[in-house]
């Protein structure tokens, strides 16, 4: 029981519990004086650059970009780039970064389109190749069905011509006929036609 009352004393701490963090961000005042006392000069933030003109074990002098000069606490130096600066550089380069790549796209989008309208010019070109090529085939082979019908009725002529020979002979033998008749009429009858 005395468990249960303590698990409900804790339950209301438990459910104000919060995540936190240590700040990194660190403010270092410096001083007119080696000794860091005197009229504050100017208060540096992490991840400020500044150059070392002298030191020693718990002070040195700097200067900063501007030219200003004062004495910082030597232990709150580091001659390494703070992770909140290589942060904020690989971001801006990040940054940079990714315009560039949005700009290449940009620069590219009009070739790719170009490169795919071109694409598609050929695709329709080979399938115009392909369609003829089918069609040639078709072509040749309607070719070579008249030049065997061509071989084998070589010799031979067409029905209307063999017809209208024929009426033409006869025509003809009929009017010989008649010519020689008359002729062997006469000749018989001295020169006298007798009909």
């Amino acid at each position: 029981m005395r468990l249960f009352i303590g698990v409900l004393t804790l339950l209301p701490l438990l459910a104000a519990a919060e995540t936190a963090y240590v700040t990194d961000n660190l403010r270092l005042n410096m001083y007119q004086n080696a000794d860091l006392s005197g009229t504050r000069v100017d208060t540096l933030v992490s991840g400020q650059a500044f150059e070392v003109l002298s030191r020693n074990a718990q002070t040195a002098l700097v200067e900063l970009e501007d030219g200003t000069q004062g004495y910082v606490s030597a232990a709150y130096m580091v001659f390494d780039k703070p992770a909140r600066l290589i942060v904020a550089e690989t971001q801006a380069e990040n940054d940079r970064l990714t315009q560039e790549l949005a700009n290449m796209r940009q620069s590219f989008a009009e070739p790719a389109a170009l490169v795919e309208r071109l694409q598609q010019e050929s695709a329709d070109l080979q399938a115009r190749i392909d369609s003829n090529a089918a069609r040639m085939l078709e072509l040749d082979e309607e070719n070579q069905a008249h030049i065997k019908r061509a071989a084998t009725y070589q010799y031979s002529l067409p029905y209307s011509w063999v017809s209208g020979a024929i009426i033409v002979c006869l025509i003809a033998g009929f009017l010989l006929g008649l010519w020689w008749v008359d002729r062997e009429s006469r000749k018989r009858h001295g020169g006298i036609r007798i009909y």
